[in-house]
């Protein structure tokens, strides 16, 4: 009766007392039947499951299996290169090539120069692409710098430049 048609549903049933937000994220079991179940019950909604969903095979096997999306939470967040780069060609099989995470981050630099413009600070971009080389050569590198220069008062582009030249001098 309200209008709404889309849910995003987490499999994990949070308790809400006895538990702290990270104890809530691990102990109460997922249930993805649940929310499958669910689907199966109400198919004209468009129903996303949420919960622990760290890789797009992961990802891949619920949407076989009838869900209309997922959400790929904190994986997304700390490994975004192993998790999203591919996520175009695997998920809606288009035919560009994926982005390399050397890609992203030049990509990124435009937007990183509106930021600071606009009066922000280098830091308040970098923090959030500080996973981008995770589990990769160079990434001890690429968050060493960033950690500790783009806090600094005038930090600009050329500071995640430096950081991708060390991950890439690493790299060869």
């Amino acid at each position: 009766e309200a209008g709404v048609s889309r849910f995003t549903i987490h499999a994990r049933k949070a308790w809400l007392q006895g538990l702290s937000p990270k104890d809530n994220r691990d102990i109460p079991p997922l249930d993805y039947p649940l929310v499958h179940r669910m689907k199966s019950v109400f198919p004209d909604l468009h129903l996303s499951i949420n919960g622990a969903i760290a890789s797009l095979g992961a990802a891949q096997e619920h949407l076989d299996a009838g869900m209309d999306g997922v959400m790929i939470g904190r994986a997304a967040y700390h490994t975004p290169a192993e998790v999203l780069l591919e996520a175009d060609q695997r998920i809606f099989a288009t035919r560009a090539l994926p982005k390399t995470a050397h890609r992203v981050v030049k990509e990124m630099l435009p937007y990183i120069e509106a930021h600071l413009a606009a009066g922000g600070r280098l830091n308040q971009v970098t923090r959030h692409m500080l996973g981008l080389f995770a589990g990769r050569p160079g990434t001890r590198h690429w968050k060493r710098i960033l950690s500790q220069e783009a806090h600094k008062a005038g930090a600009g582009p050329e500071v995640v430049v430096r950081a991708l030249n060390a991950v890439t001098q690493v790299a060869a």
